[in-house]
């Protein structure tokens, strides 16, 4: 069976209105979802990159949050419109966005082997 070369999770979770942290969803979560699922389909890569919609991604306060497999490139405040620059770029030159890179300092994630 053929295997995804890569994934792309964007964060679709919603706190509800008011939440401290925010969340993705109000931050154009599922905008940024759909641009990729036609951004990645329109430029050929339909079963080579699977865009996927996350709950959490532990970043609320740096959303919309995308995060791009296998490579572990974390972006932060992504809207629709960044979308054809990471595609472009990163997808089909492999160079992260670095103005749109979250910093590892900053990831909420736990450093070192599990």
């Amino acid at each position: 069976m053929a295997r995804f070369q890569r994934h792309v999770f964007v964060c679709v979770n919603d706190r509800g209105p008011g939440h401290p942290r925010g969340d993705c969803a109000s931050k154009g979560g599922h905008a940024v979802a759909e641009a990729f699922k036609k951004g990645l389909f329109e430029r050929g890569f339909k079963r080579i990159v699977r865009p996927n919609k996350a709950q959490c991604l532990d970043q609320c306060e740096l959303g919309c949050t995308v995060v791009v497999y296998p490579e572990a490139v974390w972006y932060g405040r992504v809207t629709a419109a960044d979308v054809p620059e990471i595609i472009e770029s990163h997808i089909v030159n492999g160079k992260p966005v670095a103005r749109l890179v979250i910093p590892d300092d900053q990831l909420t994630g736990i450093e070192g082997p599990l």
